[in-house]
C-alpha cells in the first residue's frame, strides 16, 4: 500500500467558526488518507497590556486556549481521528510554522479570518503569512 501524502495534518484552532470548519475539514481528510491530526492553540504574547494586567491576562488566554484543545480532542475522538492536542505561546504565524516543522507535518489546515485589505496590508492575516512561510502545503478554509 502507497504511503499517503498527509500523514500528519496540523490543525490551529482559536474557537472561531473559522477554526471549526477547519477542524470540520481535517477531521475528513484525516480519514480518507488515515492521517494522525495535530490540534494547536497559540497564545498570542504580543499584544500591548499593562505589565501588572499581563500575568493575569496570559493565564486567561491559556484557560481559554485548553477549552479549546479539549473541545477539539473531543471532537476528533467522537469521528474516530487519532489527534494530540499542543499549546504554545508567542507569534502565532511563527508559533504554526515552527511546530510544522518540528512535528513534521505534511499540511496545515487553516481557518481564514476574512480580514479586510487594509488589515490585511497593516497587520498581515495569519494565512497569509502561512501560504508564503510554511514548511508544507496549506489548505485555507473560508
Amino acid at each position: 500500500m502507497r504511503k499517503s501524502l498527509y500523514m500528519k495534518i496540523l490543525v490551529p484552532i482559536d474557537g472561531s467558526e473559522y477554526s471549526e470548519k477547519a477542524l470540520f475539514h481535517a477531521c475528513d481528510m484525516a480519514k480518507n488518507y488515515r492521517a494522525n491530526l495535530v490540534l494547536l492553540y497559540v497564545v498570542e504574547k504580543s499584544l500591548p497590556i499593562n505589565l501588572l494586567d499581563r500575568k493575569e491576562y496570559l493565564e486567561i488566554l491559556r484557560k481559554f486556549g485548553n477549552n479549546i484543545l479539549i473541545k477539539g480532542k473531543k471532537i476528533t475522538n467522537d469521528k474516530g481521528i487519532d489527534s494530540k492536542i499542543i499549546i504554545k505561546e508567542g507569534n502565532i504565524a511563527n508559533e504554526i510554522i515552527k511546530l510544522a516543522k518540528n512535528e513534521k507535518c505534511n499540511l496545515i489546515i487553516v481557518g481564514n479570518k476574512g480580514l479586510g485589505s487594509t488589515a490585511r496590508f497593516f497587520l498581515g492575516s495569519v494565512s497569509n503569512k502561512l501560504a508564503n512561510n510554511s514548511p508544507c502545503s496549506i489548505l485555507i478554509i473560508k
